[in-house]
């Protein structure tokens, strides 16, 4: 049985910094602090089975017009089991993030799970810009 909560009380804040900060390629070494501030700001979603957590997302939104999703991940040995499919759904249908005009994500290696749910690549990849700042730990 699969549970997926926005409740952060029942987040495994270690879990999560571990996997982020040592297995993701996206966050390698991000500090705790860093890992506590941003799911304290975030919309969060915890994935579960047999009360133990196997999963996270965030979401960075406004509530009303854009949405960004970041840190998500299934931990490998519950990969394969259609946790993933699951998390997004409960994702892109959550109640307070419904009428939103876009979403963005970025990602090196699940294009094919985001494409089920509508993602595609930038239409004017031209008119997106950043500021990447490359200090250590975040």
């Amino acid at each position: 049985m699969i549970e997926i909560s926005t409740n952060k009380q029942k987040l495994d804040i270690q879990l999560i910094h571990n996997y982020l900060s040592n297995e993701s390629y996206w966050a390698k070494g991000r500090s705790l602090e860093t890992v506590q501030r941003s799911i304290e700001n975030s919309l969060c979603f915890g994935v579960y089975t047999e009360n133990s957590q196997v999963g996270f997302a965030r979401v960075v939104t406004d509530y009303a017009v854009f949405a960004w999703l970041l840190d998500v991940f299934i931990l490998p040995e519950y990969q394969g089991k259609g946790y993933g499919k699951k998390l997004m759904q409960a994702i892109i249908t959550h109640p307070d993030l419904q009428g939103l005009r876009r979403w963005g994500l970025g990602t090196d290696d699940a294009h094919e799970l985001y494409k089920q749910f509508g993602f595609t690549s930038l239409q004017k990849p031209e008119n997106m810009m950043e500021i990447l700042n490359k200090t250590p730990g975040r």
